[in-house]
């Protein structure tokens, strides 16, 4: 799907990912490594949709 402008990721999915079963250290983890590659890749995704991060 092609569009104009890319989504962006809105806050509350950021705080909804962030409230799941894992321990904290997991949820850290998750989170550097997704805003990691989302950085490294230049996109508004890290590919692991509902992970902490993404």
């Amino acid at each position: 799907m092609c569009q104009d402008r890319p989504s962006r990721p809105s806050p509350r999915a950021f705080f909804t990912n962030l409230s799941g079963p894992e321990p904290w250290a997991t949820k850290i983890r998750l989170l550097l490594r997704n805003n990691w590659l989302k950085l490294k890749n230049v996109r508004n995704c890290c590919g692991h949709p509902g992970e902490p991060g993404c």
